[in-house]
């Protein structure tokens, strides 16, 4: 719901700077008109993402789908750097160099007021539902958004704050070019806009990146994990934990355990069965697989 959001306001406040760029001739107008073209084809990425991550698992995806969501988000992130930031940092130099005369200065802050209000509202959907969620795993909301597993809540965020600080950067150097005459102003407002999506997308890049190649939980998620596994009377001890996202919110844990007693190896099958089922219940654990622990393993503390 939070990407449709986005993605309207983001169409809606593109087409208003474009216009804009086009009657007042500012550099920073151009910038942030580019940046906001740029997010809503981002948000096309992110909408794939969330259809095609939460696809059922098959024969040919036994782990489910759920990384889908990192690589159509690293794809929309990438988008953020190649047509954002590029674009907005060689119009800035352009226009230190060759500068177009700017006017219609009122025009250009009502443009920015107008889309301060739009993607504010996004943004505070965004951060509503991040709160939400945080708190259903006893997170901090910018821990959460910043290092959590959802990829495309992370995005959106980035997206909605970045545009805020990207406004307030525009206005900040329409403003003096307009006190200074100077187009300077308004040309270094566009290069410090198109760096400040490139921080973004590196960022962003960066944590696709780790969860694409394997990330594992916070320590808590392996404490709980290693609890529920002992809290089974079968289990005596635990001497092997594995826990990997395998998408937004979705674990694949391996575990060697110690049983009980010295049941025959038909029995013991059936027991570890019928607790990797148990596990499965979780709406965390995308598959559990437990194997038996060697006698001279040590036990795994928490």
């Amino acid at each position: 719901m939070i990407v449709v959001i986005a993605f309207v306001a983001n169409i809606l406040v593109a087409i208003a700077k474009s216009v804009a760029a086009v009657l007042t001739g500012s550099a920073s107008l151009v910038a942030e008109a580019s940046h906001s073209w740029a997010d809503a084809g981002n948000e096309i990425f992110l909408l794939v993402a969330d259809r095609r991550s939460v696809r059922a698992k098959d024969d040919g995806h036994p782990l489910g789908y759920g990384r889908e969501a990192y690589v159509w988000s690293l794809l929309a992130a990438v988008g953020v750097f190649t047509v954002g930031a590029v674009v907005s940092v060689m119009h800035g130099v352009q226009e230190l160099f060759d500068p177009e005369p700017a006017s219609d200065y009122l025009v250009a802050y009502l443009v920015l007021g107008v889309s301060a209000l739009l993607e504010g509202a996004s943004l505070v959907q965004s951060v509503l539902q991040a709160r939400r969620t945080a708190s259903g795993f006893r997170r901090q909301t910018v821990d959460y958004v910043v290092n959590g597993s959802d990829p495309t809540l992370r995005a959106v965020v980035a997206e909605d704050s970045a545009a805020l600080a990207g406004l307030a950067i525009a206005f900040l150097g329409i403003l003096l070019h307009q006190l200074t005459g100077d187009p300077f102003w308004d040309s270094l407002g566009s290069i410090l806009i198109g760096l400040l999506l490139a921080g973004v997308a590196v960022v962003l890049i960066n944590q696709n990146r780790r969860y694409l190649v394997g990330f594992n939980p916070p320590e808590r998620f392996r404490v709980g994990a290693a609890a529920r596994l002992l809290a089974q009377p079968e289990i005596a001890r635990v001497t092997y934990l594995h826990l990997e996202f395998v998408g937004p919110s979705r674990l694949f844990l391996v575990a060697a355990v110690d049983l009980q007693g010295d049941e025959p190896e038909e029995q013991v099958a059936r027991v570890l069965r019928r607790i990797e089922q148990q596990i499965e219940e979780d709406e965390l654990i995308e598959q559990a697989v437990l194997t038996l622990s060697v006698s001279d393993e040590p036990s795994l503390e928490f």
